[in-house]
Formats: structure tokens, sequence, C-alpha cells
């Protein structure tokens, strides 16, 4: 069950209560809450496919709801390590996306990631192209140190409005998967958009050493937040220039 986090007797918060033979209860003055919902409280259909949680928000956006996220295929989760890093950002989701599929600029703007960056095909955007077809294909050596870098060839392509999935086709984790997610935030007390990046990354390899990599796969997943954090970190700097050129602040704002 998902739902508001604000209980609507005084504004608790729910987080704090405690789930009583399925009853949510909030712990200021004990108001239970189930599925069935309850005065100014309602439950949103969710969906858990054991990387994100997702809550379903049919009165927003203006799209048909589908029954379950649209999701690119994963690695076998059982042979892989899953993290995920989340920020925010004084944008919109369509400027996120910009980012990402925008793969020229990695190695000028992540030289500490990136290095010896080639874009080998990019989509026709005045084509309907079939899927197969509509993707950016890069070759790029990911640094891992200063003097060493393991080159690989990825693919980026959009499996929904505002999702991103780069995936490894060749090379070191080839079949890892980074699924970038750019999810429209309530407006900031400035009136601006605001919009988080869940980007989720799920690693895995056929190097007979990563089975037991991923023993510490606790320890493992704090530096694979940290890494993707500091990408986001320039990115949102990026996206937010493109959606300040795009609505420009007014004085009242």
């Amino acid at each position: 069950m998902v739902g508001s986090g604000v209980c609507p007797h005084l504004g608790a918060p729910l987080a704090a209560g405690r789930v009583d033979c399925g009853v949510l209860r909030c712990r200021w003055h004990g108001l239970a809450l189930d599925a069935s919902g309850g005065p100014g409280w309602r439950p949103l259909p969710a969906h858990d496919d054991g990387v994100l949680a997702w809550a379903r928000l049919d009165d927003v956006g203006g799209e048909a709801p589908t029954p379950a996220p649209v999701l690119p295929h994963r690695p076998d989760p059982h042979a892989s390590i899953a993290a995920v890093a989340t920020l925010t950002g004084v944008c919109e989701p369509e400027d996120v996306v910009a980012n990402r599929l925008d793969p020229w600029h990695g190695a000028w703007f992540h030289p500490y990631s990136f290095t010896r960056l080639t874009v080998e095909s990019a989509p026709d955007a005045t084509m309907d192209l079939p899927a197969v077809q509509d993707r950016f294909v890069v070759a790029v050596t990911f640094r891992v140190a200063p003097r060493l870098g393991v080159p690989v060839r990825a693919e980026f392509s959009c499996p929904g409005p505002r999702t991103v999935v780069m995936r490894i086709t060749e090379g070191e984790g080839a079949g890892s998967v980074v699924e970038t997610h750019a999810t429209p935030l309530s407006p900031g007390a400035d009136g601006r958009a605001r919009t988080a990046v869940v980007e989720a990354t799920i690693a895995t390899s056929d190097r007979a050493g990563f089975a037991a990599a991923r023993r510490f796969a606790p320890v493992l997943r704090p530096l694979m937040r940290r890494t993707a954090a500091r990408l986001w970190r320039d990115d949102l700097a990026y996206a937010e220039r493109c959606y300040a050129l795009r609505v420009p602040m007014t004085r009242n704002s």
C-alpha cells in the first residue's frame, strides 16, 4: 500500500506509525488507515519491481495509466548488483531527458569518468524509426583510475517519455544497464518546476570474480550511488540551464 505520508488528522508523519494486522496506525492518535483509505487519505496503486518502488498517479499528467511500469530488460537479479541514486533539480523532465540523450557532452563535461568517446550512430529525428534503430550507439572508455580505463560499447534508448536506458552491449560489464527516470515533482515555493532524477544502476559481469564481488554488495552500493550522484550533480546544472533558457524567471517568481 502506498499513500500520502501525512496523516489527514493533524499532519503527523505516517512513516513514524506502525503496521498492525495490515492496518497502518498513526502514532499520534492511532488513526487506522487500510487499503480502503479514509477521509482525506486514499492509497495509490503501487508496484515493486525489485529495484524501484512505483506509485501510480492516475489523476496527474493526463496519460492513460498502464497496469505496471514499462521496464527494459534487466540482468538476472541473482547475478547482478543494483544501486539507486536520487537527486532533485529545478527543471522539467524533458531537460533531464535532453541531457541524457546528448552523449557528445560526456567526455567534455565528465573527463573524470569518460574518455575516448565516439558516437557511432544516432537516430534520425525526422523519421519514425523501429525501436531497434531508435537509439544512440556510443563507444567510450570508462575511467576506473587516472591512467586506467575500460573500453565498452553502449546504447541509449527510451522505453518511455521520461525514461532513458543505457545498456552496455560489448566489453566489460556487458548486459549492465543504467535506468534514468525523470520524475516530475510539485513546483517549489518560487513556482519553478522541480524534477527528481531517479537513477538505477544494475551491474553484471560474466567474470568469475563478479560472483564473489556480489557478496560485498552492501559495501559496493554506496560507491555506485556516489558515482551516479557525482555525474548528476554536474548534469543537473546542464538541465537547469536548459530550463532557465526555455522558461525565464519572471520578476514575481
